[in-house]
């Protein structure tokens, strides 16, 4: 698949399973919050595969079949996100090459932003704990918009957060609903292998794929980069 020739002009990011590799622990805090809630036959893969990118207000519900009151449903979601953070924090880390990537980009002038359905205390163990939240002029939640993903309202809000049209952004996803959402946006999509296959991906409409920021394909970089020299 062959993207349009827009000139690329600032670069998107998800966060969890994209800039750090996450989202096992992610699925393992979800498995054990459906069990205790008497939901014995949810799999870690079901997770990645239908809820990854969604809000929580939008899984739990779902998961349960019912509708929650907002208490229940912050309680839950807390109790899911404090559990995710404790497993994860002593595995905190950016994905392979995504640091020296992201000060490239910044390097070239490039708009940097993140779109992460994660809760504010999520971002924080990760862009606060590795130190990265100031080389993104935004990051966009999943509090600011109406829709996770699969809708395209986090990467639209991200573009006209950062005042580049959608179709000049390159967006980083690992999931297949980040990467419909992203492509339901019009922006160019890479890929990132660390919980889905690239084949799978590229089915959900990536553009690129790759397994890590060490190994972008080089005519994406050449396309991001060659101009800029």
């Amino acid at each position: 698949m062959t993207p349009a020739a827009a000139p690329l002009l600032a670069a998107v990011f998800d966060m969890d399973g994209t800039l750090v590799d996450n989202m096992d622990f992610h699925n393992r805090a979800w498995v054990t919050l459906a069990r205790k809630l008497g939901l014995e036959g949810l799999t870690a893969e079901r997770f990645q595969n239908e809820f990854a990118g969604k809000k929580n207000e939008e899984i739990l519900p779902q998961l349960l079949g019912r509708n929650l009151s907002v208490a229940e449903l912050d309680a839950l979601a807390e109790e899911k996100e404090s559990h995710y953070r404790a497993i994860y924090r002593p595995y905190l880390a950016l994905h392979r090459g995504a640091e020296g990537f992201l000060h490239r980009l910044r390097d070239a002038s490039l708009p940097l932003a993140v779109a992460t359905a994660a809760p504010q205390g999520n971002r924080e163990l990760v862009l606060d704990g590795l130190a990265v939240r100031p080389l993104f002029t935004t990051i966009v939640g999943a509090e600011q918009v109406t829709r996770g993903k699969p809708a395209p309202d986090i990467f639209l809000a991200a573009a006209k957060a950062l005042q580049v049209p959608p179709e000049s952004c390159l967006a980083f996803e690992d999931a297949i609903n980040g990467v419909l959402s992203a492509r339901a946006a019009g922006m160019v999509t890479v890929g990132i292998t660390t919980t889905t296959t690239a084949e799978a991906l590229k089915q959900a409409g990536a553009h690129y794929t790759a397994p890590d920021f060490d190994s972008l394909p080089p005519e994406l970089l050449a396309r991001l980069f060659s101009s800029r020299a």
